[in-house]
């Protein structure tokens, strides 16, 4: 009998490890942006850039799909004028509140200049607080996750399981130049060059009511449990980056968030480390005037899937 229940209690302890989701989106080939918004206001970052309308973004070429894949174009062919050079922000018509979020892209805009992010956003920035899934500028190796909150959202002396580095832990917004609290990952096929040759991979976004931890699996490291549609997150391991929510900051920071893709050029981020980040002269000079030196400037877009 007590063998019995000894057996009994492990199949509820595996049983557990178990995280059984129900896809509920799933973004993808043709019909991609028809669950998008196009941005076409002024960059909140200051960036010099001209976010197109889905009309002109679809005449320009800068948004199709080909072979079931998504593309998301920056203008590479024109010499800048105006607010900046053209490229796109979406944003999606549906809203979360948690759940797994996972990125299947296989390229990335690079480059000096360019500042591409894939992120989620609530309504009334930064009360509903900010999540930085990708995100990084100029000729950055590796990627950088970020959460940005209004006050009362810390990592100070909180214990975390992760494998990246941490560089910030006050996740307020009004402070410190809304560096909020980052994590890098140390591995330079996470961003960049590095990301590119190796066709990107998958990012994953695990957002509970006690943790948001953030995943990358390369291309060629990607678990059987995703690409057979089951995922697991409780079987990964430790993630890159990892916030546990509560007294340190409330899960109620962050709601009612859209997926957020976009690229844009210098700005608060990439115009200001321009120059320490190994680029010459002046970031808006060198945007407006070398449309060839953002012929990489482009997502390449496998599919979005969200999992509750």
């Amino acid at each position: 009998m007590a063998r019995l229940i000894l057996m009994a209690v492990m199949l509820c302890a595996l049983a557990s490890l178990s995280t059984s989701m129900t896809l509920v989106s799933d973004f993808q080939g043709d019909t991609f942006f028809d669950n998008f918004d196009f941005w076409s206001a002024p960059d909140p970052t200051h960036g010099y850039v001209y976010y197109t309308t889905e009309a002109q973004a679809k005449e320009w070429n800068y948004t199709f799909v080909s072979g079931n894949k998504v593309y998301i174009y920056s203008d590479h062919t024109s010499i800048a004028s105006g607010s900046g050079r053209g490229s796109v922000r979406i944003s999606s018509r549906k809203t979360y509140d948690s759940g797994l979020f996972l990125f299947d892209i296989e390229h990335m805009p690079i480059g000096c200049g360019n500042w591409p992010a894939v992120w989620t956003c609530g309504p009334n920035w930064p009360n509903e607080g900010e999540i930085d899934v990708i995100e990084g500028v100029n000729k950055q190796q590796v990627n950088r996750q970020t959460l940005h909150s209004k006050a009362g959202c810390s990592m100070t002396n909180v214990a975390r399981n992760q494998t990246g580095h941490t560089n910030t832990v006050d996740c307020n917004s009004l402070v410190n130049g809304n560096q909020g609290c980052s994590v890098d990952d140390t591995r330079t096929t996470s961003f960049g060059v590095g990301y590119n040759n190796n066709r990107g991979g998958v990012h994953a976004l695990w957002w509970t009511s006690s943790f948001i931890q953030v995943f990358f699996f390369p291309r060629n490291a990607i678990p059987s449990d995703i690409t057979s549609g089951s995922p697991n997150p409780s079987s990964w391991g430790a993630p890159v980056g990892d916030w546990p929510l509560g007294s340190n900051c409330p899960a109620t920071n962050f709601q009612n968030h859209q997926i957020i893709v976009d690229n844009t050029f210098c700005g608060d981020w990439a115009g200001n480390t321009f120059n320490s980040d190994g680029c010459s002269g002046s970031c808006t000079s060198f945007v407006q005037n070398n449309p060839k030196s953002f012929t990489e400037a482009y997502w390449g877009i496998n599919s979005f899937k969200v999992y509750m």
